[in-house]
C-alpha cells in the first residue's frame, strides 16, 4: 500500500511539472510536418512586460514555439526591455535580428510581435526593411490603448505618484529581466507614452506601412515588398481557471469599443486584418496562463501555426 501511495503521489507530482512548462513538440513530428515550414525563419517579439522565458523553462509564448518548430519552423524569440519607448525597444529587437539574419543565411526574417512588440517590429521593418520578408500584430495598439490615455491623463508629469509608478514598473523590468538572464534599460514612463493615442499618432507618422487611414479599416496588405499582418480578439472572462481574467475584466472598463482587456478591436488593425474578433483576451492570444484559454475558440496555438502556413504559402 505504501508503495502504490508513493507511485500516485509521484504521478501527480509529476504531472504538476509538466503543466508548468511548455511540451516540447519539437522533439517530434508525426504527421504534416512541412505545415509550418516557411523560407524565412519567424522571430517571435514579446510585449510590454514580456520576456523570452523565465528561467529558460516558462515561455512568454507558451507552447507556441515548439508548435511551430513540430511542423517545420525554424523559430526563435527574442528579449528587449520589458519597460521602454518602442525606438529602445526596437533597436534592441533590430540587434538580434541582424544576429539571426546573419547565423541562418536566410537574408531576411517574419517578424511576429504580440501587444507593444508588434509596434517594434513595424519599427525593424521600417529602418532595415532588407532584413524583412513579413510583419505580423497580434493584439497590438496601432491606434493608442484607452487605459495608457487614462492614466497619462490621471498622473501628472514629475508628481510623486509617477514617480512610484515608475520606480515599482522598472523595478518589475529589471527583475523579469535577471529572471531570463538578460539585462536592459527599463524606462516605464516611456514606454507608458508610447501607447498612448498622441505617442502612437506620432509614431505613425514616422512609421505608417501598414497603418489603416480610416477608423476601423484595413492598412496596406503590402509596402515596399514587406507583406503586414494582423490579429486580435475580444474576449475578456475567458476561462474560469485563470486568475488573470478578473484583471483584464477591470482594464477592460476603460474602453469605448469592444476590446481583449488592453487593446480596443480597430486600434488592432494593421495591414492584412485576419480576425478581429477571437473569444481571446490579452493573455490567451499567447496562450497565457499555462494554456488556460477559451474552450469554445480556436486555440492560439493552432493561430499561430496556421499563420505560418500562410506566410509558407505566400513564399515567405
Amino acid at each position: 500500500m505504501k508503495i502504490r501511495k508513493g507511485f500516485v503521489a509521484a504521478t501527480i507530482a509529476a504531472s504538476m511539472l509538466l503543466s508548468l512548462a511548455p511540451v516540447r513538440a519539437d522533439a517530434f513530428c508525426l504527421w504534416n510536418c512541412s505545415y509550418t515550414k516557411t523560407k524565412y525563419p519567424i522571430v517571435l517579439a514579446h510585449g510590454m512586460s514580456g520576456f523570452d522565458s523565465l528561467f529558460g523553462v516558462y515561455e512568454y509564448f507558451y507552447g507556441i514555439p515548439s508548435a511551430l518548430r513540430n511542423q517545420g519552423a525554424t523559430v526563435y524569440t527574442t528579449q528587449v526591455s520589458q519597460f521602454n519607448s518602442t525606438q529602445q525597444r526596437g533597436e534592441q529587437l533590430l540587434a538580434q535580428v541582424k544576429t539571426i539574419v546573419a547565423a541562418t543565411g536566410k537574408g531576411k526574417v517574419n517578424l511576429i510581435g504580440h501587444s507593444h512588440g508588434g509596434l517594434d517590429v513595424r519599427y525593424v521593418a521600417k529602418v532595415r526593411p532588407d532584413l524583412v520578408a513579413s510583419v505580423t500584430s497580434v493584439a497590438t495598439p496601432h491606434k493608442g490603448a484607452d487605459l495608457a490615455n487614462y492614466l497619462r491623463a490621471n498622473v501628472s508629469g514629475g508628481s510623486f505618484t509617477e514617480s512610484v509608478l515608475a520606480f515599482f514598473a522598472n523595478s518589475l523590468g529589471t527583475v523579469l529581466g535577471l529572471l531570463t538572464g538578460h539585462s536592459n534599460p527599463q524606462d516605464a514612463l516611456a514606454g507608458l507614452d508610447s501607447l498612448t493615442s498622441s505617442g502612437l499618432a506620432a509614431f505613425n507618422a514616422a512609421y505608417p506601412a501598414g497603418v489603416p487611414t480610416t477608423a476601423c479599416g484595413s492598412g496596406a496588405a503590402s509596402v515596399g515588398g514587406i507583406r503586414y499582418y494582423s490579429w486580435s480578439g475580444t474576449g475578456v472572462l475567458t476561462n474560469l481557471l485563470d486568475i488573470s481574467d478578473a484583471s483584464l475584466g477591470l482594464s477592460s472598463l476603460f474602453y469605448s469599443e469592444s476590446n481583449d482587456g488592453l487593446v480596443g478591436r480597430c486600434s488592432s488593425h494593421l495591414g492584412t486584418v485576419i480576425r478581429d474578433n477571437y473569444f481571446q483576451n490579452h493573455l490567451d492570444e499567447v496562450n497565457q496562463i499555462l494554456g488556460l484559454v477559451s474552450i469554445f475558440e480556436s486555440s492560439p496555438v493552432t493561430l499561430f501555426k496556421d499563420h505560418a502556413n500562410r506566410l509558407k504559402n505566400a513564399g515567405l
